[in-house]
């Protein structure tokens, strides 16, 4: 038997291997590294002690509430519009989806200064609440409307696939034992998407606590009243670098909580199907 051929092999697998390593340390560092900067500028105890001042407390809260509030309504809403969109054929559907897709691609200070130029004192339909004194740009709620805005297609788009790729069989067969469309959507279609709907959420939320431009654009930088962790941490590079790291580092450690969550509920739900 000649070697050469079997010496060749082993050459070929040994650089395959070994470029199949370089690429994936490299990638793996490019996004790790930054994120390993953050904890290595700060102490534990630099940590502990920014972390209770007000500044990053009251940023904390304020993100915290309006992303639960946002994330609320986007189930609220979202869930039975995205049943009814899926379940139905009717003129400018695809409109529609693409119009639940557009803020992804959308810059999110394009989204701030839409919202703005809308439902501002002097938008197209803020100048008529005005009127009422009724104000919306720089508040807090603006915060969570920018935030439904940006966030709400994390949401969206999760329960169309999830609705569309699930077995109608399972609601005509309820269908024809008498259930009402409510009660399907209730006792059906709802626990046979819950996980990949709670996925969604916690993208959202994620996602949510995370916005920036559309928020400055739309609420402002007002503490206490519109600034959320990511505005503080702008903030924070401009004055006090303690406290943008502060809330950075607990960007980081709740986004990766958040993603890791994600993921063992989708291996969950594939080890028990």
């Amino acid at each position: 038997m000649n070697p050469a051929p079997v010496l060749s092999e082993k050459i070929k697998r040994i650089i395959t291997c070994t470029g199949a390593a370089i690429l994936i340390v490299s990638v793996t560092l490019y996004l790790a590294l930054p994120v390993v900067a953050l904890f290595l500028r700060t102490t534990p105890d630099l940590f502990f002690s920014t972390l209770s001042t007000p500044e990053v407390m009251s940023a904390l809260f304020l993100s915290l509430s309006t992303s639960v509030v946002s994330l609320g309504i986007v189930i609220l809403v979202g869930t039975p519009f995205v049943y009814v969109h899926c379940r139905n054929d009717y003129p400018g559907k695809v409109i529609i989806d693409t119009l639940i897709d557009l803020p992804l691609v959308l810059p999110p200070a394009v989204a701030g200064l839409a919202l703005l130029v809308l439902w501002g004192r002097a938008g197209l339909l803020g100048h008529y609440l005005s009127l009422f004194g009724i104000s919306i740009a720089f508040t807090t709620l603006a915060v969570i409307m920018a935030q439904i805005f940006v966030a709400s297609p994390f949401y969206l788009r999760q329960a169309k696939s999830l609705f569309e790729q699930l077995d109608p069989c399972f609601e005509q067969t309820a269908r024809t034992l008498g259930a009402s469309p409510l009660r399907i959507f209730a006792k059906i279609t709802l626990p046979l998407t819950a996980n990949g709907l709670i996925s969604g959420a916690m993208m959202t939320f994620g996602r949510a606590l995370g916005e920036f431009g559309a928020t400055i654009m739309f609420a402002g930088n007002l503490p206490g009243v519109t600034q959320t962790m990511p505005l503080a941490v702008y903030v924070g590079l401009e004055g006090n670098l303690a406290v943008g790291l502060t809330i950075s580092i607990l960007l980081v450690i709740i986004s990766f909580a958040i993603m890791i969550a994600v993921r063992l509920l989708a291996r969950w739900e594939a080890v028990n199907v």
